[in-house]
């Protein structure tokens, strides 16, 4: 089957057409996404009325262009996916909307899909990946430790209980005077910095519970950026490499257990694995630490190339497909969902999906 996907729930307008055979294979036919880092750039993070206003000029054309590399006019289309939440309401509307229009004139069966669990599927697109396996989910608006059972089912073992790492890092990059987006600038200038320079804290390092925290670590950067002031290229650079060891260390710590906790309920995976997704897992430091950390204890790292771990239309496409091979779908009067958990059983948290929830 071939299943338009079209994505649109922050900063990247996206279309692509994947392919899924009976056996469960996935081909991407095409995957077009249209940045709006420089719309936003002079604001130092997303304006979301802004991003709205750029999904409805690019979206046509996008998936024009997605069909057409694809090679496959919208009759030949086997459904239409697109992301339904969680992400900014205005860009949700509007990616929503141009596939609820599309899949009722060309009467294709619609699948709204969890931006997250696209995230979550993405190895069974790249690597055919079996379940049972373990998915860091590490973004902007995210970071999660979900253990993946099966389509739609998923349990999340760790959130943040207060910044996402993405958000961590745009915030040190900004506190720097570092450009946007401050996740790949931080890494750069980590590169010539000592990470022992300046001491940081590894936030609920030794904790048995496996959610994350990085509000203090912030905080942390933020005094001795003060201490530090006026700062001198190195000293942004030592603190950039202090913070990204900091980070490091302090997902080494809650990676190791969440691997140890799925050994435990999962003995008989053969070959257990865990599945790096989202814009932070770009970083090749905190990429390099996660692959010997698995090695170390015997499960297989897999981390989709960088197209498919930021936010794509593909991994959009592909979740619809593996539903429609499940025999779901959904109606045309779905609304979207600024807020929406994967794991809908979770005690909720701020980081979880759900806003200003209490612990």
């Amino acid at each position: 089957m071939r299943v338009l996907g079209i994505e649109t729930s922050c900063d990247e307008t996206a279309a692509a057409v994947i392919e899924r055979d009976e056996s469960g294979h996935g081909r991407i036919l095409s995957n077009v996404v249209l940045s709006q880092i420089a719309e936003h750039e002079p604001y130092g993070g997303v304006v979301p009325e802004i991003a709205a206003r750029a999904h409805v000029e690019a979206l046509d054309g996008l998936i024009a262009r997605a069909l057409d590399e694809a090679g496959t006019p919208l009759s030949e289309i086997d459904a239409i996916a697109a992301t339904a939440g969680p992400g900014l309401i205005g860009g949700l509307i509007v990616g929503l909307m141009t596939a609820k229009a599309l899949a009722l004139a060309a009467d294709k069966p619609f699948h709204a899909i969890n931006h997250l669990e696209g995230h979550a599927l993405t190895a069974r697109l790249t690597d055919n990946l079996a379940f049972p396996y373990l998915l860091l989910l590490v973004s902007g608006g995210h970071t999660q430790m979900i253990l993946v059972r099966g389509l739609g089912q998923y349990e999340r073992l760790g959130t943040t209980i207060d910044d996402a790492l993405g958000e961590a890092f745009d915030k040190t990059a900004k506190l720097l005077g570092l450009p946007y987006p401050g996740g790949p600038a931080v890494e750069r200038a980590a590169l010539a910095g000592d990470p022992k320079r300046v001491t940081l804290p590894r936030p609920l390092k030794g904790e048995s519970r496996l959610d994350f925290s990085f509000s203090g670590l912030k905080t942390a950067v933020r005094q001795a950026a003060t201490e530090l002031a006026p700062l001198s290229d190195q000293d942004v650079a030592d603190i950039c490499a202090s913070f990204q060891r900091a980070v490091a260390d302090t997902l080494a710590d809650r990676v190791s257990r969440s691997l140890a906790r799925f050994r435990e309920r999962f003995p008989e995976t053969a070959e257990p694995a865990l599945v790096v997704a989202g814009g932070v897992a770009a970083n090749k430091a905190l990429r390099a630490m996660l692959e010997k950390l698995c090695a170390e204890n015997g499960f297989r790292f897999l981390a989709p190339p960088h197209e498919l771990c930021t936010d794509n239309a593909a991994m959009i496409a592909w979740a619809g497909a593996e539903h429609a091979a499940n025999g779901d779908g959904d109606s045309l009067d779905i609304a979207p969902r600024s807020r929406w958990p994967l794991d809908g059983a979770a005690m909720p948290l701020i980081g979880a999906g759900r806003r200003g929830a209490k612990a």
